[in-house]
């Protein structure tokens, strides 16, 4: 089977990376960016397992013209894009009342805003392809809500009603949507929280533990495979029943 062209925004650590790692273990090609490279890019990059099928770009995905170069380079190294996961992210703990408006740009910018970029670069070569996939990473915060978290829930929350008008414009030309909801995971996400915190987390969980980057990447793979033709416009929540 040809090996698939997956783009991973914020692929360089933490959940990002472990969708990566998802991938390459599926034999896909991989392409991702993130600000900086990290121990991770570097590993892939060199390893010959993975070295032919791997792609690492310094992007900061807000900046517009530097996204579309990026989406460019992968076009023009592996000829087409088949599947586009937006898991660029970013949180700001803390009280709407006190929220600071540059800290309020930051993640709207780059949870929604580039979001919508990258989405408008790659739907347009799926488009004269007749087939892809995209996947989009909320949260269960988007749903549930949580305190200090306000503005971040937004963004996801507006990631869900994106997926679902994007289906619907999309579905006819062969590419599916689906939005994947993770609950808590050990990744630097969590970096807020101490060690007590999640392990109070962990015992309200059905499944008994937080969860880890494959746990996520595993359905993200599903989703954007043949088997998941029929699966478009969804949020499919993955936190161990945390939200059930």
């Amino acid at each position: 089977m040809t090996p698939r062209v997956v783009i991973i925004t914020g692929g360089s650590r933490g959940l990002g990376a472990g969708i990566v790692d998802s991938f390459l273990a599926n034999g896909d090609i991989v392409a991702t960016c993130s600000r900086s490279a990290t121990d991770r890019t570097e590993r892939w990059a060199a390893d010959p397992a993975t070295a032919d099928r791997f792609l690492f770009a310094a992007v900061d995905i807000v900046d517009s013209a530097a996204a579309a170069a990026f989406v460019g380079e992968v076009v023009t190294r592996f000829g087409r894009v088949d599947i586009l996961v937006n898991n660029a992210g970013i949180a700001r703990d803390g009280m709407i009342a006190v929220a600071l408006e540059e800290d309020i740009d930051t993640v709207l910018d780059l949870n929604l805003r580039a979001t919508f970029v990258m989405t408008r670069l790659v739907t347009r070569r799926m488009l004269r392809q007749g087939s892809g996939s995209i996947v989009n990473i909320s949260s269960v915060v988007g749903t549930a809500g949580y305190r200090g978290l306000s503005i971040y829930s937004a963004t996801k929350a507006g990631l869900d009603g994106f997926t679902r008008s994007l289906a619907r414009e999309l579905g006819s030309r062969g590419i599916t949507v689906n939005s994947v909801a993770p609950g808590y995971l050990r990744t630097e996400m969590s970096h807020g929280l101490d060690e007590a915190q999640l392990n109070q987390i962990a015992r309200r969980t059905p499944a008994g533990r937080l969860g880890e980057p494959e746990d996520i990447g595993s359905v993200v793979v599903f989703l954007t495979s043949p088997a998941a033709g029929f699966i478009t416009g969804q949020t499919i929540v993955v936190d161990g029943g945390l939200t059930a």
